[in-house]
């Protein structure tokens, strides 16, 4: 299930594109572009293609700088024919495409192309599409304020060639850089139900936040909370993803669903769906409700789409390594946290809290460098062994799904997952994420987690590996077991009608309170 209520504007194949890099792609790219003489200058890159569900991405993984002859600087620069040539045959050996970029001195937007641009990467378009198999990848660096702007040449059946500009460009580091195409994603206006949040950070930063496309996974006690507070901090696209049920033994710590929720067979997903839109603060705004998990290849392809996730699920291993994986192969940077309660064997009294929160991102350890994530349980958990009673009744009580939450509690995991956020974004003091922390309830002490990545860690020697990425998603039949036993019950007379009925109290109640909103307008 997915709703949309604002259609970003895409290119006129239907696709969306954009551009990613690593900080220290960025700094060699600037460093080489950005010329103390004032000249504009080239360069030639490598990227990796990553294909989501509307929108593919251009991950650039290597610099391929020009050696003499292959360049010339003359105020404005031109390149030869070998230049590119010996760069689409690193590619194409590399089963990737590449990029030409170039500089724009002393510009601060997102630059349009001239006739000179145009002309000198479509004239290139064909060849490097027969050479490498994907589009070539045409970028401007506006110095003044390392500003980047981007487009693919797509080349159809018959051989035309076409532009198709880009949406965003990322630069991913211990901060999150933005580039915006403002033809494509305009900066939306401040409006009077954000200005307080404007106020802590300015209109640039908020500027940056409302235009990324979020995606929570998981929307149980974790997800539901951060997914509430991004709608209410601005965020104009903000997709969900779950396929679990309303359950009697989520109301002590997840705030908003009711009984009546449990009691109607809601799934997460459609209470996280009403929540979110009561508490979103955008105009316009939309909310993706994903049925669904993420272990499941169509969703990932989704998944792809993102700008950012956070990963809001439980403790089973399998959709975790793979939230894990996408971080590293795909430059899409994943926000992770959750709690643990450490309580009594006999249930008399609890030794300790924990909660954790980090970003996943190349330069960082992944889940399995820092210790949350065992690679060893993933088959177990894809066989469906973390849903089988008898297996976790088997495991050592150290290594059993831990279950223990609390609501008074809770909000501190996810909090600290938002103030992860808020770093990457607004970078507080010019500092940006701070990398693994961990709070301990029992000394009320925070930590910084001295995780390092271990020296053959798979996960990190897959980074930047797009499309090429190792497979690890399946069918997930747990998720489809529940998602087909909350339909029954759904369709069950009984529930029909008294879902009807709410949903007819509800619109009454509706148009009384315009009613009286309009009054106190008045």
């Amino acid at each position: 299930m997915r709703k949309s209520d604002l259609p970003i504007v895409p290119s006129k194949s239907g696709r969306r594109y954009s551009v990613a890099m690593a900080v220290d792609v960025a700094n060699i790219l600037e460093q080489h572009l950005d010329r103390t003489d004032g000249q504009e200058d080239l360069c030639i890159a490598l990227y990796q293609q990553s294909t989501g569900s509307v929108r593919t991405t251009a991950i650039i993984t290597e610099v391929i700088l020009p050696v003499p002859g292959e360049r010339e600087v003359h105020g404005n620069v031109t390149f030869t024919g070998e230049y590119v040539l010996r760069a689409a045959a690193r590619a194409a050996a590399a089963g990737g495409g590449i990029v030409i970029l170039h500089s724009h001195p002393g510009a601060s937007t997102w630059q349009s192309m001239s006739s000179f641009d145009a002309d000198a990467e479509s004239s290139y378009a064909f060849l490097v599409n027969e050479i490498t198999g994907l589009p070539l990848v045409g970028m401007t660096l506006a110095t003044g304020t390392a500003t980047w702007a981007a487009r693919f040449w797509t080349v159809d059946g018959d051989g035309d060639i076409t532009h198709r500009d880009c949406d965003n460009v990322r630069v991913v580091g211990d901060r999150l850089r933005l580039s915006w195409n403002p033809t494509l994603v305009p900066a939306p206006a401040v409006n009077a139900s954000q200005v307080r949040t404007v106020s802590c950070w300015g209109p640039r930063v908020q500027s940056d936040i409302a235009r990324l496309r979020i995606l929570v996974v998981g929307a149980g006690t974790g997800g539901l909370d951060v997914a509430l507070r991004l709608a209410a901090t601005g965020v104009q696209h903000l997709a969900i993803l779950d396929f679990d049920t309303m359950k009697i033994v989520n109301l002590d710590r997840m705030i908003g669903p009711t009984m009546v929720d449990v009691l109607l067979h809601r799934s997460k997903l459609e209470v996280a769906d009403r929540l979110i839109r009561e508490n979103a603060t955008a105009q316009p705004f939309v909310v993706e409700a994903i049925e669904g998990s993420i272990c499941e290849p169509s969703v990932l392809l989704h998944a792809l789409d993102f700008d950012l996730i956070f990963c809001c699920v439980d403790d089973h291993p399998w959709p975790r390594s793979i939230l894990n994986t996408l971080a590293y192969t795909d430059l899409i940077p994943v926000i992770d946290g959750g709690i643990h309660i450490d309580a009594f064997e006999d249930g008399d009294g609890m030794r300790n809290a924990t909660w954790r929160s980090h970003v996943l991102r190349p330069g960082r350890p992944c889940m399995a460098c820092n210790g949350q994530l065992d690679l060893g349980k993933i088959i177990a958990d894809r066989d469906g062994l973390f849903d089988n009673d008898d297996y976790i009744a088997g495991l050592p009580r150290s290594e059993r799904p831990r279950r223990q939450n609390v609501a008074s509690l809770a909000g501190s995991a996810s909090a600290s997952m938002l103030a992860q956020f808020v770093s990457f974004l607004a970078t507080p003091a010019g500092l940006g994420e701070p990398g693994p922390l961990r709070y301990q309830l029992s000394t009320h002490s925070l930590e910084h987690v001295n995780a390092t990545s271990r020296a053959n860690c798979p996960v990190e020697a897959s980074v930047l590996a797009g499309d090429r990425r190792q497979i690890l998603t399946g069918r997930h039949e747990a998720a489809r077991s529940e998602i087909a036993a909350r339909r029954l019950k759904a369709s069950l007379w009984k529930i029909r009608v008294a879902r009807r009925t709410e949903v007819a109290l509800s619109r009454s109640w509706s148009w009384l309170a315009s009613k009286l909103g309009a009054d106190i307008d008045r």
